[in-house]
């Protein structure tokens, strides 16, 4: 099998959660490592959270249980941390009870490992899903630029379009929790591809969709389905829908199967001025307007009922 190197850099986070369940059970990736940043929640239980994600994976697929976890970021560029533990819980986890896990995280920060792991590799060889705010990649962006150049390519969940945002009335919370960091990668030469709630809100968790993972039984399946109910009882509470979105598997899943996806090029623009319209995405896809090319892809639609199939396939 020809394996995609992989490295994913999340805030766990209950969708969180599902994304690293999807990639713990694909072999087609080769995961070089999980790092973290402060966002659902602070740094420091993203961390823990991701340790623990491993470890229950490990019950399944002991091979993953040498995937390395890096600690980053714990404040945005320039703002002050703000979390949505109103949506995850207050340690990120939903329903699931934390423990601390028996592997430490790795030594040193995350923009030093994903710096590190992607410059061992030939260019273009390693791929990067970004599941949280974009603080860890802009800091290794900071210290070698180049760095740009030899990803392929970088999987954002994050922004909104069409749908309008989810922590303000133009913003969804990945961009606005740092959108000075969101701003700066776009700017660079990263192959950005966006998976914003254009897309993912047409991934939603049924209780069809949840009961088929329930039924596999084992330790991923239960912990993704968990982590759905979660979510749905969240959802219900505060903004009154009985299925969720689920955000955060739509950029991995779409690394294993494109033909889940529909995407448009386009060229993103973060407000980053305006506490109004803070972390708001600017979208393009007009070719020429400004004289700019279009260099970004942008999620437009999902299949929905693939991106279910496929979580279930690999958590079996």
């Amino acid at each position: 099998m020809n394996r995609q190197s992989l490295i994913i850099d999340c805030d766990p986070g209950v969708d969180d959660a599902v994304a690293l369940m999807l990639a713990f059970g694909a072999e087609e990736f080769e995961l070089l490592a999980v790092t973290t940043v402060g966002g659902n929640v602070p740094v420091e239980k993203t961390a823990r959270n991701a340790r623990m994600l491993r470890q229950i994976a490990g019950l399944q697929k002991p091979e993953r249980e040498d995937v390395p976890v890096f600690m980053g970021a714990g404040e945005p560029l320039r703002r002050t941390l703000g979390t949505a533990a109103e949506f995850h819980g207050p340690e990120g986890t939903g329903d699931l009870e934390p423990f601390e896990p028996d592997a430490p995280v790795a030594e040193g920060h995350a923009a030093d490992a994903i710096l590190a792991l992607v410059n061992a590799r030939p260019a273009k060889s390693v791929a990067l899903a970004v599941l949280g705010p974009l603080t860890n990649l802009a800091l290794a962006l900071r210290k070698d630029l180049a760095l740009a150049g030899r990803l392929r390519p970088v999987a954002v969940m994050g922004g909104a379009r069409s749908e309008g945002g989810n922590i303000t009335a133009s913003a969804e919370f990945n961009i606005w929790a740092d959108p000075e960091a969101a701003a700066e990668v776009l700017a660079t030469e990263c192959d950005v591809v966006m998976f914003g709630l254009d897309a993912t809100h047409q991934v939603r968790a049924t209780d069809e969709r949840i009961a088929a993972l329930e039924a596999l039984k084992t330790p991923m399946g239960g912990t993704a389905a968990a982590m759905m109910r979660f979510s749905q009882a969240v959802e219900r509470r505060i903004v009154g829908w009985d299925a969720p979105p689920v955000h955060d598997p739509c950029p991995v899943a779409w690394l294993l199967k494109p033909e889940l996806f529909v995407l448009q090029p386009c060229r993103i623009r973060v407000e980053t001025d305006s506490d109004l319209t803070r972390g708001h995405t600017a979208v393009e896809f007009r070719e020429g307007v400004a004289g700019e090319p279009l260099r970004h892809r942008w999620a437009v639609s999902a299949d929905a009922d693939g991106v279910f199939s496929l979580i279930a396939e690999k958590c079996a």
